[in-house]
């Protein structure tokens, strides 16, 4: 296996979408979702190399996750199959137009037991230029948060840039349990993505400020539909989000650090990355799904088409 741009893992679930209440039953949508994988999704649907080394179930759940992968081109040689714990499973339960409930069925799964050994095999296969974790994988169990340390430290030698993205999940962890693990984390992120409300739970009262003092290169501060906010030593940079006709909202900050790290491996400069992000962060609004509406290098330019325009 050649090295690739990027390297991430996480647990990556079944989905299924309801279209009510589920208590009232009906049909569901079968897909897969997980942050980790929707960034690998956007990136290689923008032409960049990305190995996703997560673990799945020794289950048909697992094999739908492997195969959704290899099919967008994310490269899953470094994930695991673990023939004692089970594929998590996510539910999707739109209760109003604008509010969708989420029901993890995760504990003791596949994903929870990702091992620091797995990690430093898809590392020996060759080491990527960007890692990037989240704050969900630690917050599954011990085994998949020490994976995350081991990959830190992997990085750190092999001379990999860290990208972290907060994404913290108040149902898998409280706020003082993710702050007693990610502050450890902050000395060896590079580029640190989170909404505003998040950016605490790295260091108590942090600030973009407090964390570039800490070490951290980049801060970018997603606003929903604010836009977005980059902060260097150097400068501070706001983007404003591209208007769209919101669809689905799950999946758009997963999109946004997609966008974000594709201008980062392509060498662009501030303004460009965070452009970037706030337009595949659109993308992924106007489309339902978790990773279904991120768009391809191609297509980054139709959000600048008029309504009601058809291209031929």
């Amino acid at each position: 296996m050649s090295a690739p741009e990027v390297l991430t893992f996480g647990e990556t679930m079944m989905a299924l979408r309801g279209g009510g209440a589920l208590k009232l039953g009906g049909s569901m949508d079968v897909s897969v979702a997980g942050a980790e994988s929707n960034v690998a999704i956007g990136l290689a649907r923008l032409g960049h190399a990305v190995r996703w080394a997560g673990a799945v179930g020794a289950d048909e759940a697992g094999e739908l996750v492997l195969r959704t992968l290899r099919a967008e081109g994310v490269d899953v040689t470094a994930a695991t199959r673990d023939e004692g714990a089970p594929t998590g499973l996510i539910l999707f339960e739109p209760r109003l137009p604008e509010v969708t409930r989420v029901h993890y069925y995760r504990a003791g799964s596949a994903g929870s037991r990702l091992s620091p050994a797995s990690v430093e095999a898809a590392f020996a296969a060759g080491a990527p230029r960007v890692l990037h974790l989240t704050g969900i994988t630690p917050a599954l169990g011990p085994s998949a948060a020490e994976a995350c340390r081991t990959a830190l430290r992997l990085a750190r030698e092999h001379g990999t840039e860290v990208c972290l993205d907060v994404n913290h999940r108040s149902r898998l962890w409280t706020a003082e349990e993710a702050t007693a693990e990610l502050r450890d984390w902050v000395p060896y992120v590079d580029v640190l993505i989170a909404s505003d409300d998040e950016l605490p739970l790295c260091l108590p009262e942090a600030t973009p400020k407090r964390l570039l003092a800490e070490g951290v290169r980049e801060v970018v501060v997603k606003l929903g539909a604010a836009g977005a906010t980059l902060h260097t030593a150097e400068d501070e940079l706001r983007s404003p989000a591209r208007e769209v006709r919101p669809v689905d909202a799950v999946g758009a900050g997963d999109a946004f650090v997609a966008g974000y790290l594709s201008a980062l491996l392509d060498g662009a400069d501030p303004a460009a990355r965070l452009d970037r992000a706030v337009t595949t962060g659109a993308f992924a609004v106007a489309s339902r799904g978790d990773w279904e509406g991120a768009p391809t290098r191609a297509e980054l330019d139709l959000l600048g088409a008029g309504p009601g325009t058809v291209v031929r």
